[in-house]
């Protein structure tokens, strides 16, 4: 593991995050990767086009997603991580997990962070891993759960309401003096559309909780629902947003497709300078 991991993810120009998911119902790319073949095919891919990290996951978190055994996630993500390790040992590895057990397990096989998309909310054993494990940790907003978080997601006001949750759990956390965190509002896990372009128009609110700030909204339904498109058509809409997240504040894009990403961090870079 890089042990000088998160001074790199305070950088000085954004990075961009490539997902990998070993599911087979992802909203987007469920079911294209549990080939052995097809994974590393993707996983290098990944890496030519510029992925600063690599976000592997082994539970759908997609709305209405039905839980899955620990068993089963450990059984899709640790091969995930041994082969990119295998293939690239410089490779920064995230594990998409709110279960603290795979986490543990997934830095051992050899992940460099842990992504969280429940904020501590679903595992009440998270923090306290995070803080033994001393990675870096992505904390993220989420109202209720994956199966129920778009029922009827409602806010007093939605951007506030967000940051003083994630408040609240950076308390918790620093509590114990960790402080490797990352802040991700959540687009999409329990919020409407409008809810979505309410926090994307006033991202740099989050930057006032002093971490760096990741966000993915890469294919997802605020495209689709306003655009009339489906996720595989979503690319021009996710470049989009990206690059207004960006100008907003974002420090880290999670995305599908690194290349056109990459290439919206390098206009940005060029129209700062």
């Amino acid at each position: 593991m890089n042990s000088n991991l998160f001074s790199l993810l305070e950088p000085t120009a954004p990075w961009v995050m490539g997902i990998l998911n070993v599911t087979p119902d992802s909203f987007f790319d469920g079911g294209k990767y549990l080939k052995e073949e097809l994974l590393v095919t993707h996983i290098n891919k990944l890496i030519h086009e510029g992925a600063d990290i690599i976000d592997i996951g082994g539970c759908s978190t997609k709305a209405g997603a039905a839980t899955i055994t620990t068993e089963e996630e450990l059984e899709r993500v640790i091969p995930a991580i041994q082969l990119t390790k295998a293939l690239f040992p410089k490779a920064i590895i995230s594990v998409d997990t709110y279960n603290h057990s795979v986490a543990v397990r997934a830095v051992s096989a050899g992940a460099d962070m842990v992504n969280d998309i429940s904020g501590g909310t679903l595992d009440d054993n998270m923090f306290d891993t995070v803080r033994e494990l001393n990675v870096p940790y992505i904390l993220m907003h989420i109202q209720n759960t994956p199966a129920t978080m778009q029922l009827k997601p409602a806010y007093t006001d939605v951007v506030m309401d967000v940051y003083d949750h994630l408040q609240k759990q950076i308390d918790k956390l620093s509590l114990h003096g960790f402080n490797k965190i990352i802040v991700d509002p959540g687009f999409g896990f329990g919020k409407t559309v409008d809810h979505n372009y309410e926090i994307l128009k006033n991202l740099h609110v989050y930057k006032m909780l002093g971490y760096p700030l990741l966000t993915g909204v890469s294919r997802k339904s605020m495209i689709n629902s306003v655009l009339g498109t489906l996720p595989k058509n979503a690319l021009n809409g996710t470049s989009v947003l990206n690059t207004i997240c960006l100008l907003n504040g974002a420090d880290i894009l999670r995305v599908h497709d690194v290349k056109e990403a990459k290439e919206v961090v390098t206009l940005i870079k060029k129209y700062r300078s």
